[in-house]
């Protein structure tokens, strides 16, 4: 009896070792399985936030009218700048994937876009008009849009209550990151995000004709109300962004915006006297902290 007992044994710790690896065996192929769907999960999430979406803008050429040989690579290299500008729009929806909050793709794509194309188109017209009829409402072509399923929300869904306000700037560009200098809200103090601050404008013009004095006072005024704009905008996004936000979505915003309009009071001037050049650099502004 006592010699039995052994082999007994021997034979009950193969049983319950057998049956421990069968057990064992079976969870590693339940964990390779479960890792193989995770990693589709994850594939799968990826592909989406790698795809959020083309930005289409309308057509330029189509619009032009002859273009005076005088005015050809001006008009040339400005289309083709339009050209870069939707391409560099498209890389940024790329990098800032996830980034950002309620109309981040609107406020930091494409209406810095826009106010980009605007200067442009506002380029296109006064070459053309140096010598030839000047082509007027290309402005009418700068606004673009997102293709995609779902685009409303490329890049912005996580924060659909983070409330970003559109000003139809923010947003390109531009950038990788979709942010500005050093996310100003990090003193977290929004009485201390700082303000903007612009070069005057008014003691860089000329005599202004009689009859473009009202086109002149209406575009100088819109100047001041941009810069009252990009300042609450500095409150109102404390704490969002990345690296850069304030570069990328209130100041280069704002510079585009104040080319467009210095172009216009550059025209409005000179329909009736000598126009005006290089106003143009007065347009970037900084931050004061």
């Amino acid at each position: 009896m006592s010699r039995a007992l052994p082999k007994y044994n021997k034979r009950r710790v193969a049983i319950i070792g057998g049956a421990a690896a069968v057990a064992l065996s079976g969870a590693v192929i339940a964990g390779s399985a479960l890792a193989g769907e995770t990693s589709k999960s994850n594939s799968g999430r990826a592909d989406t936030l790698a795809s959020p979406g083309t930005i289409s803008c309308p057509a330029v050429d189509g619009s032009l009218p002859a273009i005076p040989a005088s005015a050809q690579d001006e008009v040339t290299r400005n289309l083709a700048l339009l050209d870069t500008q939707i391409a560099e729009a498209n890389k940024r929806l790329v990098d800032t994937v996830g980034q950002g909050g309620a109309n981040f793709v609107q406020n930091a794509i494409l209406g810095p876009l826009e106010d980009k194309r605007v200067a442009t188109l506002n380029r296109i017209e006064t070459a053309i008009g140096r010598t030839a009829a000047k082509p007027e409402g290309l402005e009418a072509l700068a606004p673009c849009q997102l293709n995609a399923d779902g685009a409303a929300e490329a890049g912005g869904e996580a924060g659909e209550d983070a409330g970003a306000e559109p000003t139809g700037a923010a947003t390109e560009e531009a950038g990788g990151n979709a942010g500005g200098a050093d996310d100003t809200g990090d003193a977290g103090d929004a009485g201390a995000v700082g303000t903007v601050d612009c070069p005057a404008v008014e003691g860089s013009l000329p005599a202004i004709p009689a009859s473009a004095q009202d086109e002149v006072t209406r575009n100088l005024a819109l100047l001041d109300t941009q810069i009252a704009e990009a300042n609450q905008r500095l409150i109102d996004t404390v704490g969002q962004g990345g690296a850069n936000f304030v570069q990328n979505a209130i100041l280069g915003p704002l510079e585009d915006k104040r080319v467009a309009t210095l172009n216009r009071i550059e025209t409005a001037i000179g329909r009736t006297a000598a126009k005006p050049e290089g106003l143009e650099a007065l347009a970037p502004c900084e931050l004061n902290q």
